[in-house]
């Protein structure tokens, strides 16, 4: 017998031991537990799962099917809710909305009364992180409570914009990535958001090019993101021995049922999403399951791959006990929207769904086939009244356990229905409720205003919503509206008194426009009645209140108490907000504290850095106002510069501009600055700044010229722009 040398045994060894592994993991119960290994649940918003190649649709999804061919892909997978903040509430608790209280994106907080997922891996010994990409899943949700570390940056102060509330999706992964560099030296969970698939669909190229349908580019769009992403874990040597958990929060309309997006009806188009599960060592790859799966499964699939215990009366199971077909028994998916109920006084809308029907709970009852009507075209209850009969008894035991919406900042609101979604709902209605489907038209021309108000049409959307008004009195979302439209406008009492309409109606709502209200009363010089309304509005966003306070202050005069009400409005030393760091420079300025003031600047600076948000205004021009009154004239015309080519139609920094140009005998410069100003922002008003400001100079001739284009323009002969980038085509 020849010897065996001593590596070559080595060798045998190994293989054995390889083979024995192996072996067990294929028939033994340790084969669904991978005790350490690194678990990264990606959620991408907005998904139906009908359009992506894997499920039968036109989109090709590399990324994702890469995930599926290293795991296991859920072919009826179904979300409990089609709105991201109580969706994702379900994944990270493992409760089902009614039991963990989270029913709307607005007037809720995440207060789990039970294990969360990250919470239970902490247990562990797992570091635990998150990085989203939508204001809607913001800390302040509760959400960053329930993580070691959480990046929700896109978020920025003061008013938002569309690309303010929400980032791009490589954006988030870099974050994601950064944290996960601290920490891949022991177990970690990471969670990561892309919200590129939600409205509005701006696909990127190749995928713009590429799909008709703008949706399907954002969905490609979102791949190519978690495509990169993967690559990552790859190169850090982690995509193989993670568990990785692929979903989307709910799926879109598409107007196929009247509904354009999702939050009000309740079809398998908004239901229907996928769930790819990636074990360590691509364990089980390739399957597909045809059994239903639930979003809830979620945290059950990872405590029992990680070995934690199972939180007692979870509603969920694992998806790894469901792929082995341990778990036979028939299953019925809850499905719920309480939105149409809360944000417009209608029915909400319940479902239950099982292998072969949906049957959906409404003033009008629908059931239908899904294997034989996908798209949901044919309601069939008529049909099969015994089938429908034993969901609608499934139903009622659940408990609809409807509580109220607790009151949202003004800021909150404002931001959501940038993104589509409604505030609030009148508080009593009388008679039976409407059922949502029969009404989705009524939505589209509320949604509709919205659309208006972000393309600047303020008249427009006035005109709209007045016209809404009249067929239906009640709905306080369009006066909200309606009343930020007339603000934008200038027409600040007919402003005043559409939040005093809303008020009326929705007397819940009154904490959070009370600010609204008190902001306008001071531009309106009613200081009094704004004093009143911050203080109202105190209860609900404090920091919002003694800012305001504190402009109440100044304008009678009172800097000290001016100064106080600014510093109570910064917030927490690490989150300080950028605009009362704004006015407090300019309070310390009228004091002139300049070193002080400059100082605060600097902080504020720091936090847009911090945040990665958007210039704020007056920030660049505050601070150059500073430095000139310190004799650093160069670095002030820096900054003023600044704030005029990130704010192009604001007026105070080409005044402030001209003022240091004329220190600086620069005299030939100053008509051009102040003709820059007008072209920017043709308005009356602004040719007569430019008037004052040329005759405060002593340039009596150029100030009657601007003085008699504004008067032009206000008797209707407009002042054509004369620059090219002024142009409509622009």
């Amino acid at each position: 017998m020849i010897p065996i040398s001593v590596s070559r045994r080595r060798f045998y060894s190994g293989s054995v031991l390889l083979l024995l592994l192996a072996f067990c993991r294929g028939h033994g119960e340790s084969a669904d537990r991978f005790p350490g290994a690194p678990v990264i649940l990606i959620s991408i918003d907005t998904v139906r799962a009908d359009h992506l190649a894997l499920y039968g649709g036109q989109v090709e999804t590399p990324a994702i099917a890469r995930l599926a061919r290293d795991g296991i892909l859920f072919e009826n997978a179904y979300s409990h809710v089609p709105l991201t903040l109580p969706s994702h509430t379900t994944m990270l608790t493992g409760r089902l909305p009614y039991e963990n209280g989270v029913r709307s994106n607005i007037g809720y907080r995440v207060e789990p009364k039970g294990p969360t997922l990250p919470g239970l891996l902490k247990q562990h010994g797992y570091a635990t992180g998150g990085a989203v990409s939508a204001y809607v899943l913001r800390g302040e949700t509760g959400l960053r409570s329930l993580f070691d570390f959480y990046d929700d940056s896109m978020e920025v102060w003061g008013s938002a914009t569309l690309g303010a509330i929400q980032r791009p999706g490589d954006e988030t992964a870099r974050a994601a990535l950064s944290w996960l560099d601290t920490v891949q030296r022991q177990p970690f969970f990471l969670f990561l958001h892309l919200f590129e698939p939600h409205t509005p669909y701006e696909p990127v190229e190749p995928f713009k090019s590429r799909y008709t349908n703008p949706y399907d580019g954002e969905i490609a769009t979102a791949d190519a993101i978690l495509g990169r992403f993967l690559e990552e874990l790859d190169r850090r040597d982690l995509y193989d021995r993670s568990l990785i958990i692929l979903a989307s929060d709910h799926g879109e309309g598409l107007s196929e049922h009247g509904e354009a997006e999702h939050g009000v009806l309740l079809y398998r188009d908004v239901l229907h999403v996928p769930l790819v599960l990636k074990l360590p060592g691509r364990a089980m790859a390739g399957r597909r399951v045809a059994s239903p799966a639930e979003l809830v499964d979620i945290l059950p699939t990872v405590a029992d791959a990680s070995g934690a215990k199972l939180p007692a009366g979870d509603p969920g199971i694992s998806l790894i006990a469901l792929a082995r077909e341990k778990s036979l028994r028939p299953r019925t998916v809850y499905s719920e929207t309480l939105y149409p109920r809360l944000h417009l006084g209608w029915s909400q809308l319940r479902s239950m769904t099982d292998t072969r029907d949906q049957y959906i709970e409404s003033p009008a009852p629908e059931l239908y086939d899904i294997v034989h009507d996908p798209a949901e075209t044919k309601n069939i209850l008529d049909q099969r009244r015994r089938e429908a009969r034993a969901l609608a008894d499934s139903l009622q035991s659940i408990p609809l356990n409807l509580q109220p919406q607790g009151a949202a900042s003004s800021e909150e609101m404002a931001r959501l229905s940038a993104l589509g979604y409604l505030s609030g709902a009148p508080s009593q209605t009388s008679g039976p409720l409407r059922n949502p489907r029969d009404h989705m038209q009524l939505l589209a021309r509320i949604q509709q205003t919205f659309a208006l108000n972000q393309q600047g049409k303020y008249r427009e959307s006035i005109d709209l919503c007045r016209a809404i008004l009249r067929e239906d009195p009640d709905l306080v979302d369009v006066y909200m509206q309606m009343a930020g439209d007339l603000r934008r406008l200038g027409r600040l009492q007919e402003a005043a008194d559409a939040y005093r309409q809303a008020i009326r109606r929705s007397p819940q709502l009154i904490d959070s426009v009370s600010i609204e209200v008190a902001k306008l009363e001071m531009d309106m010089g009613n200081l009094d009645a704004a004093e009143l309304n911050a203080r109202q509005a105190m209860k609900l966003h404090a920091e919002d209140a003694h800012l305001v306070l504190a402009g109440i202050a100044q304008r009678r005069h009172d800097l000290r108490t001016a100064e106080s009400e600014a510093r109570l409005a910064l917030g927490p030393p690490d989150r300080q907000r950028v605009p009362a760091l704004i006015f407090l420079a300019r309070v310390l300025i009228e004091e002139n504290e300049f070193e002080q003031a400059l100082a605060v600047t600097d902080r504020a600076v720091q936090r847009e850095q911090q945040d990665r948000a958007h210039p704020a205004a007056t920030l660049a021009v505050t601070r150059g106002d500073i430095l000139a009154r310190m004799g650093r004239n160069a670095e002030a015309e820096a900054a003023f510069r600044q704030e005029i080519a990130n704010f192009p139609t604001t007026t105070e920094a080409y005044v402030k501009l001209a003022l240091l140009l004329a220190s600086l005998h620069r005299f030939d410069e100053i008509a051009p600055t102040l003709e820059a100003m007008v072209q920017a922002s043709p308005r009356p008003s602004t040719y007569f700044l430019a008037a004052r400001e040329m005759r405060d100079l002593g340039n009596d001739v150029a100030a009657r010229r601007f003085e008699q284009r504004g008067e032009r323009m206000r008797s209707g002969a407009a002042d054509r722009p004369r620059t090219r980038a002024s142009s409509s085509h622009q």
